[in-house]
């Protein structure tokens, strides 16, 4: 194994992507090391020609390279030295980390690795590379630094990236590969491929979205020193609106998010004034525009954005991540596909200020189209429907609720929300799906937040995190369900309120999360319906925990648990899926009380330290890391088969393809919902259409 290590200066910012730098950089060094031989370095600032080892190592197809972020260096050889290394013989030591359960930085695997000082990355570093590898300050009267002009720092920066190659060769060495290697290094080159493709993007849209933003803010503004006599400059202004409001109106908000200034909205007593007001402030913070900024901000001359995506960049479950634009966070739309259509082509013709109600509402809604399919071809877009309520119910074995989905996608049964009401509430799906096409639909949708929120372990809190995903107003929700709730479910219910506000247990009152009384008896009994009904997935959390806490205290020996194996390994939680594929908790623990732990990237601190996890948590990551594997499944199929994937968003697939009629979405969903050999018994189900521009269902 060969390993090679770039240090680049470009005036573009790293922030703009992978290919946005790589392509306009100047590669200064190349330090690299030949299987176990010594570090070496190559300045290239000193003398251009290539050492005839590394020329060898680069030109002989048998040999391997290995770099920390592969992507950047394989890309600066491809753009700064005009030197292409075919994609199989890459191997990346980050996404090896990543595929394991570990953060991706090397200075921080070298800490948790124990990767002896001399070995670690000199602290220096990051100065050095600000002073080498980023323009000077504007004010500097000296515009960038060299080897001429800081010869001693140029020296501690060439040993600094020295001691990067030596470091990651290192890692590589104490990293485990259970996760990369064979299917899953070939995915990851599909990946390479993939981002080297990168997505055809409308830049003379998102450039005509930004003005419109811009030109609508500016409106805002001015409406909203109009309305409050000048005394707040714009809706952005958070305190000053906030008093402004109390002191005007005498009404004291909590906050300004969404789901709060929608609930006010509702009020129909609202003062006309202040209702312009807070729906100046609601249309403001939709805003886009960060999203078309760094659309544009990535893509290169031929209108493509490149490096989109990190594989196994999410945590455990070796999901892909997104990067650049982050495609992975893009709003759902909540306007129908004829008036996003009709909302762009206004945006292009820069009349939304005249044709738009809510320009801000429609820019948001819009941003999936600013990806599109370059002239006489098409983008095929499919998904994978309902994956992870599938495979809960797969992997527990809860085989009424298999039996719905085969049901209802043989078209013989009513969706699963309808059937989760109608077993909650031990009634009739017709009276469900009569309920949804004559009358409210409540019921349905009582049934959606239900298998939203509960399998996973979640109780009354899983509504909050629910409410603030998907907009449900609690409140709301508990007005319209409560009269609904069987009477000894409202007593057991009534019960854990009166249990968390006894005066003994204090502690315990933060398990109302702060809700009214009501609304908090409506949701801790919605919860207990959902788990009267699945009991062989309530039933599965507690044998999870139980086998990883067994698995913890005996090294070495495999522990079954239902479908899965659970085994400690050195340092390391192993968990076995179905496909083959493990999760991975590094360093485990089980304290006295019992609770499981492990290390990892805490996603709010982002620091390395230790988390919690439970039996409900564990089955969230193994529903979602087989949702992962279900996904990567077909994918070289669909690959060879000539359809061009651009993206993978969560359990969705986007192929870029000729515009003809051999390419169709039947197609890819066909692969995508064929047995694959481990999943026996789990009823897939896949949607797809086409389109020129890309949007979410």
């Amino acid at each position: 194994m060969n390993y090679i290590d770039f240090e680049t200066f470009s005036a573009t910012p790293i922030k703009n992507g992978t290919y946005a730098y790589t392509s306009s950089c100047e590669a200064m060094v190349c330090t690299y090391a030949l299987d176990n031989g010594p570090v070496q370095v190559w300045d290239i600032t000193a003398d251009p020609k290539m050492p005839a080892d590394l020329e060898w190592v680069l030109d002989d197809p048998d040999e391997l390279i290995t770099a920390h972020s592969a992507m950047f260096d394989r890309n600066v050889l491809r753009y700064a030295l005009k030197r292409e290394v075919a994609i199989p013989r890459w191997r990346c030591t980050m996404v090896k980390a990543l595929s394991h359960g570990l953060p991706g930085g090397l200075d921080i695997l070298c800490d948790i690795l124990k990767v002896p000082t001399d070995l670690a990355k000199i602290k220096d570093g990051r100065r050095l590379i600000h002073l080498f590898c980023k323009p000077r300050p504007a004010n500097s009267t000296l515009r960038r630094a060299t080897r001429v002009t800081h010869p001693q720092d140029w020296k501690h920066f060439l040993d600094y990236a020295a001691s990067d190659v030596a470091a990651m060769r290192e890692v590589d060495r104490r990293l485990p590969s259970w996760n990369y290697r064979d299917g899953e290094l070939a995915l990851w080159h599909l990946d390479q491929r993939i981002n080297d493709r990168g997505l055809c993007v409308d830049v003379e849209f998102a450039h005509a979205a930004i003005e419109a933003i811009a030109a609508e803010q500016k409106r805002l503004k001015k409406e909203t020193r109009r309305l409050t006599d000048d005394e707040v400059e714009s809706t952005t202004k958070r305190n000053q609106l906030l008093q402004h409001i109390v002191e005007s109106y005498g009404i004291e908000l909590p906050d300004l998010q969404m789901a709060t200034l929608e609930r006010r909205l509702a009020d129909p007593d609202l003062p006309i004034e202040l209702r312009e007001l807070l729906a100046i402030r609601l249309q403001a913070s939709s805003t886009s525009t960060g999203k078309y900024a760094a659309l544009l901000r990535g893509v290169q001359a031929d209108g493509r954005l490149r490096g989109t995506l990190q594989f196994a960049g999410a945590a455990r479950t070796r999901r892909w991540a997104g990067r650049t634009f982050q495609p992975h966070n893009l709003p759902r739309p909540d306007l129908l596909p004829a008036e996003i259509e009709f909302g762009i082509e206004a945006i292009r013709a820069n009349a939304a200020d005249i044709l738009v109600d809510d320009v801000m509402g429609m820019t948001r809604n819009a941003i999936c189209g600013a990806i599109i399919a370059p002239p006489r071809r098409k983008l095929i877009i499919t998904d994978l429907s309902n994956i992870e309520g599938r495979l809960g119910a797969w992997c527990a074995g809860e085989d009424w609720k298999l039996k719905a989905f085969r049901d209802f996608d043989s078209g013989n049964g009513p969706d699963l929300y309808a059937v989760a009401y109608a077993k909650a509430f031990n009634t009739d799906t017709d009276e469900v799906m009569r309920d949804k096409e004559h009358g409210t639909g409540t019921k349905r949708q009582i049934g959606k937040v239900m298998e939203l929120m509960l399998q996973y372990e979640g109780g009354v809190g899983a509504f909050l995190t629910g409410a603030a995903t998907y907009g449900i107003d609690l409140d709301e929700l508990a007005a319209t369900a409560g009269p609904l709730i069987p009477a000894d479910v409202r007593i057991e219910a009534e019960g854990m309120w009166k249990w968390c506000h006894d005066p003994d247990r204090k502690i315990r009152l933060r398990f109302t999360c702060g809700l009214p009384q009501e609304t908090f008896v409506v949701c801790d009994s919605l919860k207990r319906m959902w788990r009267r009904e699945h009991p062989e997935i309530v039933s599965l959390w507690t044998d999870l925990k139980q086998a990883a806490s067994q698995a913890i205290y005996t090294p070495g020996n495999t522990i079954e648990c239902r479908m899965f194996r659970l085994r400690r390994e050195g340092a390391w939680l192993r968990l076995r899926l179905p496909s083959g594929n493990f999760l991975c908790y590094p360093s485990p623990q089980v304290s006295d009380d019992g609770a499981i732990s492990y290390m990892g990237m805490n996603q709010y601190t982002k620091k390395w330290s230790r988390i919690g996890t439970y039996g409900g948590k564990l089955f969230e990551n193994i529903c979602q890391g087989i949702a992962g594997d279900v996904l990567k499944a077909p994918m070289l199929k669909i690959e060879a088969l000539g359809y061009d994937t651009v993206l993978t968003v969560h359990d969705e697939i986007v192929n870029e393809v000729p515009d003809e009629k051999r390419f169709s979405a039947e197609a890819v969903v066909e692969m995508m919902v064929a047995d694959h050999g481990w999943t026996k018994g789990l009823p897939l189900a896949a949607a797809g259409f086409e389109t020129k521009r890309y949007r979410k269902k």
